[in-house]
């Protein structure tokens, strides 16, 4: 097993992800995509971009579904505004899905991430049951477009997401592992979840983060540099190693508002991974 190809977080226009300079300033060759805004997403603006990562020497692994109207406030405000759950825009946001999609395809990129939003519990079968119809529709979509899913870990605990990826029953739905969303989120130890869901997993996401003081699954945890929190970084490598994962592992720090800050907890996260893997690969 070789080692594995180490990316960052990007974004074409202002957003979550540091712009591809900053990628290029530190040496690094993948990067996730956070959503281009729709006035972004044209032809011509994904020939212009598929120059400069041809001139810079980085590719995009996945591109990220966004959407306006967004809010990770608090958990709650999260549960009512995220992803394709919430029903009153539902429908305006899987067409949207769609079009990035597109917009993915147009750059040569075969995965779509996402966090669909706060899956409802099963026994509510009526909402259940259209949340799976709405992800069925897009798997669909993108396979199409010959693009996976990877839905991102964190609100929802291991045992509930096996069931909702054997639920959609579609062979094009996998898993972005996000080990701080789990402590974020308050559910549950993020090295035992990856050892129940590593068989799905396809990407990865160096992140870290400390538990709440307060309630978990109620209250924030807190995000903190790769390395300094709950996630322990040599036997999260470790353990990916351990189930079999050979695909990219890309460095997420949330501080956009700090942009030399997230640039140097950035390169620190590159550092100490590329030491973890000396070790590992040895």
């Amino acid at each position: 097993m070789k080692k594995w190809s180490v990316g960052v977080f990007a974004s074409i226009d202002a957003g979550l992800g540091v712009q591809l300079e900053v990628a290029r300033d530190l040496g690094i060759h993948t990067v996730q995509l956070h959503t281009p805004a729709k006035t972004s997403r044209t032809p011509d603006n994904a020939k212009a971009f598929l120059r400069k990562l041809e001139e810079y020497g980085i590719t995009v692994t996945c591109v990220f579904l966004g959407f306006e109207g967004e809010s990770y406030e608090t958990i709650a405000i999260t549960a009512e505004t995220v992803g394709l759950v919430p029903h009153e825009t539902r429908e305006t946001r899987l067409q949207e899905s769609f079009e990035i999609a597109d917009f993915a395809k147009l750059l040569g990129v075969d995965a779509i991430g996402s966090h669909i939003g706060f899956v409802p519990h099963k026994d509510d079968v009526k909402k259940y049951s259209e949340i799976v119809e709405t992800i069925q529709k897009l798997c669909d979509h993108l396979a199409a477009n010959g693009q996976r899913l990877h839905l991102e870990t964190g609100q929802e605990k291991a045992e509930d997401l096996l069931t909702f990826l054997k639920d959609v029953q579609r062979d094009n739905i996998f898993i972005n592992f996000d080990p701080a969303n789990l402590i974020l989120y308050g559910m549950g130890n993020p090295i035992e979840s990856l050892k129940k869901v590593g068989s799905y997993v396809r990407s990865v996401h160096c992140k870290d983060a400390k538990p709440t003081n307060g309630t978990p699954g109620v209250d924030w945890g807190t995000e903190v540099p790769f390395g300094t929190g709950d996630v322990d970084a040599e036997l999260f490598l470790a353990t990916l190693k351990e189930v079999g994962f050979d695909g990219p592992i890309t460095i997420e720090r949330e501080i956009p508002q700090e942009p030399q800050r997230q640039k140097d907890e950035i390169g620190q996260a590159l550092h100490l991974i590329y030491s973890i893997e000396d070790k590992l690969f040895a």
